[in-house]
């Protein structure tokens, strides 16, 4: 049941159904320093390392999921507003990037300071083909609470500015050091 541009939870088609219609962008916006814990977060805080090498050790249906799309000619964009200096979490989330890079994802990184002058929105929120937005609603822990799915056009162009904004200025994941 749809009000208001927006979709009952229960209703909600999975991540891969949306990248699957998407035909030219899939925007995401993270502006958190820490999300929930998680096996390979803890495992990497104990020195564990991933072997690049071995692809099946890391990659995902996720990262499947983003590969077939970047193939089929959409333009993933994942920027991610950080503190510094960075969480432990940020360290770890840098470290795993390249399995998103990998998988055709283009990433940047903008240290929070340098974000003073921009109007960010309250949430991080996946934007698809800027005709509909996945806004995540996290806990305090970083755990996710839930996710919301609008297709409100007012929403979308303040989410499609917002990004853009952060985009243009945020530095190229090759570039981006962790401090």
């Amino acid at each position: 049941m749809r009000q208001s541009g927006q979709r009952q939870s229960e209703k909600q088609p999975s991540f891969a159904e949306i990248l699957g219609n998407t035909e030219r962008t899939a925007n995401h916006l993270e502006t958190r320093d820490t999300y929930f814990d998680n096996a390979r977060f803890r495992a990497w805080r104990q020195g564990e390392r991933v072997n690049w090498d071995d692809r099946g050790s890391w990659w995902r249906p996720f990262h499947d999921h983003i590969a077939e799309a970047v193939r089929r000619g959409v333009v993933i964009r994942r920027v991610r507003v950080v503190s510094e200096p960075v969480s432990e979490y940020i360290r770890w989330e840098h470290y795993v990037t390249r399995a998103n890079i990998e998988s055709g994802e283009q990433v940047r990184w903008l240290p929070r300071r340098l974000a003073s002058d921009l109007l960010l929105p309250g949430n991080d929120y996946w934007l698809f083909d800027d005709r509909l937005a996945r806004i995540h609603h996290f806990a305090g822990d970083g755990s996710l609470v839930k996710d919301e799915m609008s297709d409100r056009g007012d929403l979308l162009k303040v989410l499609s500015a917002a990004f853009v904004a952060v985009w243009d200025r945020a530095i190229p994941h090759e570039e981006y050091e962790v401090k």
